[in-house]
């Protein structure tokens, strides 16, 4: 039964090609293209107000300098928002709960970030290390630390990502097949359980657009320290 649980989460492959390729490729097939028409459908103009928005919220804090990455970023959102969304429903897979595809992400992205900073003001960069004002004594253990929690952040980003998805589909199936066991046995209790499912449905929905939230604001804010 444990195993069956987690087959959920293996890439699947037809002919040995594996379809993570497949479903990385289709949110890009799912966005309706832009028009050079003056009136938009209801569609495009949901689209557009919901990118304005995001990208006015994510650079506002920025110089102008990190206005450069908007159109990184509010890509990147999108792709995640679509991957996550997508992997909720039935018979499908979801990529990001891959802790791999996330490092793969978070990691040059991360680095780009303190690339940025080394390149453009090294003195600040280097200066998150050792706060000015810090004793004698705890210049070497503080040096360490800094070190410690620059370099975790990239797996920060993947884990908090891949565990969240992980543990919501995990969640989510334990209750279906308690719900399917339970429909002929107890109708009553497997009417709780599916209205419990239910309304954590919702919940991982709502799971799924602020992870995806929550990995591109803490990259901004990564950046916004560099520059």
């Amino acid at each position: 039964m444990i195993l069956n649980f987690f087959d959920q989460f293996l890439s699947p492959s037809i002919l040995g090609i594996p379809l993570i390729i497949l479903a990385i490729a289709l949110p890009s097939l799912i966005f309706p293209t832009p028009t050079n028409r003056w009136l938009n459908n209801q569609l495009m103009t949901l689209q557009s107000w919901f990118i304005n928005r995001f990208t006015y919220q994510l650079i506002q804090p920025m110089n102008f300098t990190g206005h450069k990455w908007a159109m990184l970023f509010t890509t990147l959102m999108l792709f995640l928002i679509t991957i996550n969304l997508l992997g909720l429903l039935p018979y499908t897979f979801t990529p990001t709960t891959q802790l791999s595809l996330n490092m793969a992400f978070a990691l040059p992205l991360w680095f780009t970030t303190v690339l940025v900073g080394m390149l453009n003001q090294p003195t600040v960069a280097l200066g998150h290390f050792l706060p000015e004002g810090t004793p004698t004594l705890l210049v070497p253990a503080l040096i360490i630390i800094e070190t410690i929690s620059l370099f975790i952040r990239p797996l920060a980003l993947g884990v908090r990502l891949t565990a969240n998805l992980t543990a919501g589909h995990l969640l989510m199936q334990l209750i279906a097949t308690a719900t399917f066991m339970l429909i002929t046995i107890m109708p009553a209790v497997a009417l709780l359980t599916s209205i419990i499912l239910f309304l954590l449905t919702i919940l991982e929905v709502a799971v799924a657009m602020i992870q995806a939230y929550v990995f591109v604001l803490l990259l901004s804010l990564y950046l916004q320290e560099n520059i």
